[in-house]
């Protein structure tokens, strides 16, 4: 199995702040682990610059624009209460979209079986017209639309475990059978979506948490709810918003993750994607929330 590997150092020149949350550390730590012998298969490629173009399939082109011009010489811009700008955000937000769109390229060119991709800042809170929830543009809906712009495919899935609901994600997709989106995340928190009465068009499936919920409740909502739902939309291609914030360790919310149930959502996602394989044309590529 071939699995590519696509970051850019620019990714670590986007600042929110000395003390904000979504700092280049965690890019960092996530860098510094993939340098573990047991990594050395990765095929490793920097990433490329999305397009103004690629963004603007999903997002209102007003608003990338603005976001492009808002970028600082120096200094922090906030664009709102929780997300800002620096110097570095305009070249890290394009290589991260463009990471996750040349991931796609890669898996469904055939040359990677499946892609990672180490980025930030993540994208899953974006919305069409609106950054938020220290999202700038959002990765995963750009890559779904290259896939379907680009390389003619019509069904195209989004596997989100972040702690954190994917707003952006959803609202993108809400209307549009032919994308899928189903989300772990804990609620009630930020940003207060995901119910399990939030449907879209029969394409959105949400599996919200209870705070303290571990790795029985997220493996049972893998189990009984994401995963038939998914295997009946029947993906051609299948996309992980991977955020690993629902860990026991992170301070932020209260989810009782371990390391092991990433590790065990990935596989069965993979499992789901490769099945599907040997009757369509789906793969895997995960990336950045």
């Amino acid at each position: 199995m071939t699995t590519w590997l696509f970051t850019h150092p620019a990714c670590l020149t986007h600042e929110m702040g000395p003390h904000h949350p979504e700092s280049p550390h965690r890019l960092r730590a996530i860098l510094a682990a993939l340098q573990a012998a047991e990594f050395a298969p990765l095929v490793r490629q920097e990433a490329p610059a999305a397009t103004v173009d690629a963004l603007a399939f999903v997002h209102d082109r007003g608003f990338v624009e603005g976001v492009l011009a808002a970028i600082p010489k120096a200094g922090i811009v906030a664009l709102d209460p929780d997300t800002s700008v620096s110097s570095g955000s305009g070249e890290a937000a394009l290589r991260a979209a463009g990471a996750v769109v040349a991931a796609v390229d890669a898996v469904l060119g055939g040359a990677a079986d499946n892609a990672f991709c180490a980025v930030r800042p993540p994208g899953h809170h974006a919305e069409a017209n609106a950054a938020m929830g220290f999202c700038l543009f959002n990765n995963v809906v750009v890559a779904a639309e290259h896939a379907r712009r680009q390389h003619g495919l019509r069904r195209v899935a989004v596997m989100d475990f972040d702690v954190h609901h994917g707003n952006g994600t959803q609202h993108m997709f809400e209307s549009d059978g032919d994308l899928f989106y189903a989300s772990t995340h804990q609620s009630p928190l930020y940003p207060g979506t995901g119910d399990v009465a939030e449907r879209g068009v029969g394409n959105i499936c949400n599996a919200p948490l209870p705070p303290g919920a571990g790795s029985a409740e997220f493996r049972a909502a893998m189990s009984e709810i994401v995963l038939p739902a998914l295997d009946r939309f029947r993906p051609e291609l299948l996309l992980i918003s991977a955020g690993f914030d629902a860990h026991h360790a992170d301070p932020l919310a209260n989810l009782e993750l371990e390391t092991a149930d990433f590790a065990w959502a990935t596989a069965m996602l993979r499992g789901v994607a490769q099945a599907k394989s040997a009757v369509s044309s789906s793969r895997l590529a995960s990336g950045s929330a």
